[in-house]
């Protein structure tokens, strides 16, 4: 029986069109000033730091650093330094009001019944565990960050890699096949159910199926078979 469950974020419980058409063009219009205004702060140098390192210049200046950051986010790069940096500029959007974490409802209330039903509910997404915390501070319900145990970003692996899902299941008192993942990404669910997870895929907005995972369209179509 299934004793953990470990969700992905954007196009699962969130709308896709949510980070796409909301967070990323945030983050690039507030990017530059956020940067140059916060060079000097630890939290931040430290990723300015790390984005020198990924590209092998260590003495980039800061117009580099920048002008790489939002390529990456113009590209979609799912790199580390990038995500943390996201995340500490989100974390001034919600706080000023400027948008509220999209949950669809459906997924909302499935996560709030398995909670109640004594499942022990985790987060991996590629955004930093910083933006995933404010998504759920901030979300259209009001701060639901206590249903979750725990949060998992990019430091893990990547999430089409085995690997990160082994090193997940390692921090977790419970065993490969006592988890179930859920995405909307057929090759996230695959290096899931290679190393023994469970899956279940989430079809939103027109993808197409993969026969090897359960699918659902929303969490209405979530049964006590899932969990088996």
């Amino acid at each position: 029986m299934i004793k953990a469950i470990i969700t992905d974020i954007e196009g699962t419980i969130t709308r896709i069109s949510f980070v796409k058409d909301v967070l990323f063009p945030y983050a690039a219009k507030q990017l530059p000033e956020f940067i140059s205004a916060h060079q000097q702060q630890p939290a931040v140098a430290e990723q300015l730091a790390a984005v020198k390192a990924f590209i092998d210049q260590p003495n980039a200046d800061l117009d580099t650093v920048i002008n790489t950051l939002l390529a990456w986010i113009s590209d979609d790069k799912k790199i580390t330094p990038l995500k943390q940096l996201q995340g500490l500029i989100w974390q001034t959007g919600y706080e000023n009001g400027d948008f509220t974490g999209h949950i669809y409802p459906d997924a909302y209330q499935f996560l709030q019944h398995q909670q109640q039903a004594g499942q022990q509910l985790y987060v991996y997404s590629s955004g930093s565990v910083k933006a995933q915390e404010l998504i759920f501070q901030y979300s259209d319900f009001g701060d639901i960050r206590s249903l979750f145990k725990d949060y998992f970003d990019t430091k893990v692996g990547a999430k089409q890699t085995p690997s990160a899902y082994a090193n997940i299941i390692s921090q977790l008192p419970f065993n490969a096949d006592e988890v179930l993942f859920l995405s909307d990404v057929v090759a996230e669910l695959d290096a899931a159910k290679s190393v023994g997870l469970k899956t279940l895929h989430l079809i939103r907005d027109g993808q197409t199926s993969s026969p090897a995972h359960p699918y659902i369209n929303d969490f209405s179509q979530f049964t006590t078979e899932h969990l088996a």
